[in-house]
């Protein structure tokens, strides 16, 4: 039996609710107790009173640390883990942006085989699927997306995208393009996750978006039409739907932190989701860097191209967890919008994303805005502590 016991650790408990200081014992991969549990003689790590809170979970996300998802293969897959998990994150979903189909294979090859190996063995944050951004999108609203990539749609063009023989599938569309509640409908019945980005639809459109199965919205406020008093407007739209989800990217570039507490206070905690959208550059610092074939400028934590678009980001979960507890959350509700939530969204939320008796045993130890520790499987992958 591979056993482990973190002790001394500042519980952060699912439901607005907080466990105060106690240990954490993780067996054959799981979570098997909580609470004052006596250490024996298998391995134990004495927090001291840092925070343990559940692995973040990022849905979105192109790469990190020089490494590209579309570009860089296996080894590129590898590198952005390592990274990912030194800030926290214990599983991702690796996010395609338009390309040719030749590099949709091999990124999907390369995703498909790490899917198959341990990721503590490999020191890694965990891949749950792919993420296919803007295939089907609206060339208005391609933000640093390649337009000349974006596909109609068809059924043929539809099946004709590479999968994992496993795992989560989610799509970023724009429902508005032709055939887009088609397309909609076969995600759905398919077993994607749909979710509207890249848009400019209409509310009735996203209404019928939504009959069709669509319950999500990528980057809120970004690449989408915003709020006119007269018009609701994409982001109109998901304030006012009940059901709808959204994540946004908690940079404090791309929205506002202001505006993002504002729609987490009307929308709830439960409905808002954080991600990177984080680009190869995360965790270089600033520079100049070849991304997706042109010339992205990083400086002061923003990442533009020559035209001044803001083009992804360098940020990590890690840092928008902070940004999110910084401008008023909880640690529950920050831990639940990067932890709980993304795993609600991918169907996973019954086996990760909160500390629970049996659940996976993926967690991250947070002190003073710095991840310390991060476990998945029930094995240590990162030690500062």
């Amino acid at each position: 039996m591979n056993a482990l016991t973190l002790t001394n650790a500042g519980l952060v408990m699912p439901f607005g609710g907080s466990g105060g200081y106690a240990s954490v014992r993780a067996e054959d991969g799981v979570i098997a107790a909580i609470g004052g549990i006596v250490a024996t003689d298998e391995e134990f790590i004495d927090l001291g009173e840092s925070l343990l809170l559940p692995g973040f979970i990022d849905i979105h996300c192109h790469g990190a640390a020089g490494a590209d998802v579309n570009e860089d293969g296996l080894d590129g897959l590898i590198e952005a883990g390592r990274h990912l998990a030194r800030e926290g994150v214990t599983a991702w979903v690796p996010t395609l942006v338009p390309d040719s189909h030749d590099n949709y294979s091999r990124a999907v090859k390369a995703i498909d085989e790490l899917m198959r190996r341990d990721p503590a063995d490999l020191g890694i944050a965990r891949v749950l699927g792919v993420h296919y951004e803007g295939v089907f999108a609206n060339e208005n609203r391609c933000g640093a997306l390649r337009k000349e990539y974006f596909l109609e749609y068809s059924k043929d063009a539809l099946a004709g995208l590479p999968l994992p023989s496993k795992g989560v599938k989610m799509m970023t569309l724009a429902p508005e393009i032709e055939g887009g509640i088609d397309l909609v409908e076969a995600l759905v019945s398919n077993g994607w996750i749909a979710a509207a980005g890249h848009t400019s639809a209409t509310a009735e459109v996203l209404d019928k978006a939504w009959n069709a199965g669509l319950r999500h919205l990528t980057h809120f406020f970004n690449a989408m039409d915003g709020i006119h008093h007269r018009s609701l407007g994409v982001a109109g739209w998901g304030l006012a739907k009940d059901g709808v989800t959204f994540d946004v990217i908690a940079d404090g570039h791309h929205v506002h932190p202001s505006l993002l507490a504002a729609v987490t206070r009307a929308r709830g905690t439960e409905n808002v989701i954080l991600i990177s959208d984080s680009i190869s550059a995360a965790g270089l610092g600033d520079g100049e860097f070849e991304v997706w074939g042109k010339k992205i400028g990083v400086s002061g934590g923003v990442a533009t191209d020559r035209n001044g678009t803001i083009s992804g980001s360098v940020i990590s979960m890690k840092d928008a967890f902070n940004l999110v507890f910084s401008n008023g959350s909880s640690f529950e509700e920050a831990s639940a919008m990067a932890s709980l939530n993304p795993a609600s969204l991918l169907g996973i939320d019954r086996e990760t994303g909160s500390l629970e008796v049996n659940k996976t045993a993926d967690l991250t130890a947070w002190r003073e805005g710095e991840v310390v520790l991060t476990v998945i499987g029930g094995k240590i992958v990162h030690n500062a502590l």
